[in-house]
């Protein structure tokens, strides 16, 4: 009874095991380590990494808003743990709240006044649809005054689904979306 025994390996770089895989050891490290990519991707992921919004906060969604800054909920592992009280040196407008008539132009004004590209998050019921509150009084939706990338529902909604949101919008913009613009 024998037991057959491959023969040991031979000393020395091993041989090429299929196509691109020739060349010499410096071509191979070359292929693995090295990206290429667009201009224009780069700029995408640059972009989506580093989001700022504007401290701008209407009502009781912008609790919601800020508590997503707390460590418990950690906006900055999504890059935009900085708020911006500028609005010219911001990226990101949350509308978090109802938005009445009276301050309609003051956010117009303030998204105007943001460096493009600029995004929009409208966080709630009453910045999304107007909410419970269907009156003169109040805009029936943020996108009536400024367009709008991503509406996060919820009365007010949970800091989790602010960071959802800010997901979404990060996905957007790394695919080179554009915002709906009027």
């Amino acid at each position: 009874m024998g037991v057959s025994v491959d023969p040991p390996a031979p000393a020395g770089p091993r041989p090429a095991e299929g196509p691109g895989q020739g060349g010499s050891p410096a071509d191979r490290d070359v292929e693995r380590n090295v990206l290429t990519t667009t201009l224009e991707r780069l700029l995408n992921w640059a972009r989506a990494s580093s989001v700022w919004p504007v401290q701008f906060g209407l009502a009781c969604c912008a609790i919601e808003m800020i508590s997503s800054a707390a460590s418990r909920f950690d906006i900055a592992r999504y890059g935009s743990e900085l708020f911006r009280a500028s609005p010219r040196q911001a990226d990101l407008m949350i509308v978090a709240g109802r938005v009445s008539q009276k301050m309609a132009p003051v956010v117009r004004h303030i998204y105007d006044q943001m460096l493009e590209p600029k995004w929009v998050i409208a966080m709630g019921d009453c910045a999304s649809t107007g909410g419970l509150y269907n009156n003169y009084a109040v805009v029936q939706g943020v996108d009536k005054v400024v367009p709008v990338d991503v509406y996060i529902a919820g009365c007010p909604p949970r800091p989790e689904a602010l960071l959802h949101g800010l997901g979404l919008l990060q996905d957007l913009i790394a695919r080179g979306a554009t915002a709906r613009r009027r």
